[in-house]
């Protein structure tokens, strides 16, 4: 019951905005092109299901790569400048500034680089990912209460020994909840890659480019209809990401009441 109470609100707001996405697209004549309504988008789901099903395979591991580099890149970077001061005031800079380059124009350097495998869109994704794991890592670590910390030192515990079993377990849930959004945003993350990203010959994100370049109502339903499995997908790792932190870590889960 707990469960269910948990599911339905959700499942009913879903069905309610679909139910409006129906009416409102069946009541304007010509707007197929650029919103088709539910029925079509179903539709060109269940006859494209074998082409959309390779392309999720396809952006589903580029997501896991990606987000598995940034993980362990922006984890290490956070203690890197929670140990170093020097480390923290050249690095942030860089950090908040990374976020706005534009992906349009590193794609054809990185395709330089790396020719036109996975590596150009794994970068992406990392560059994507990395900031939010590396910020609230460190305001997690900055933020551990000062009293554990004068207390391990008073016991004489190293550095290394007051980061491990002082500072990194309480700031496991910040650290956690940025790696929770990565999560999210690596999908979007992806997209943007196999958009960018010249050469690219599968993915979601390429294969609603490629139908929304047609502009014609079927193919616009079939964009409709990978962007739906795009949405699920994204949902899909942010619960299992909270699934997996309950498992190996449950001390940082949340409050009675809260989502996974």
């Amino acid at each position: 019951m707990s469960a269910l109470r948990r599911v339905l609100p959700p499942l009913v707001l879903v069905l309610v905005l679909l139910l409006a996405w129906e009416l409102y697209a069946d009541t304007r004549s010509g707007y197929a092109v650029l919103l088709p309504p539910v029925h079509e988008i179903a539709a060109a789901l269940a006859s494209n299901a074998s082409l959309i099903a390779s392309d999720l395979a396809t952006t589903a591991r580029v997501v896991a790569l990606g987000l598995g580099v940034a993980l362990v890149l922006g984890v290490a970077s956070a203690v890197a400048i929670h140990f170093s001061r020097l480390a923290r005031d050249a690095a942030y800079p860089l950090l908040v500034g990374s976020q706005a380059i534009p992906v349009a124009v590193l794609a054809p350097l990185l395709v330089f680089w790396w020719g036109f495998g996975v590596l150009p869109k794994l970068f992406v994704i990392v560059l994507i990912c990395f900031f939010p794991i590396v910020v609230t890592t460190v305001d997690a670590l900055a933020a551990v209460d000062a009293d554990q910390l004068k207390l391990m030192r008073t016991l004489g515990a190293s550095r290394w020994q007051a980061f491990r079993f002082a500072e990194w377990p309480a700031a496991l849930p910040g650290a956690l909840s940025g790696a929770r959004i990565a999560v999210a945003v690596a999908v979007i993350g992806a997209v943007i890659a196999e958009i960018s990203t010249p050469g690219t010959s599968s993915g979601l994100g390429h294969e609603i480019q490629l139908d929304l370049s047609f502009a014609t109502a079927q193919a616009t339903a079939r964009a409709w209809a990978a962007t739906s499995v795009l949405f699920a997908f994204a949902l899909a790792c942010f619960y299992a990401f909270g699934l997996a932190q309950r498992r190996l870590a449950p001390w940082t889960a949340r409050a009675r009441g809260a989502y996974v």
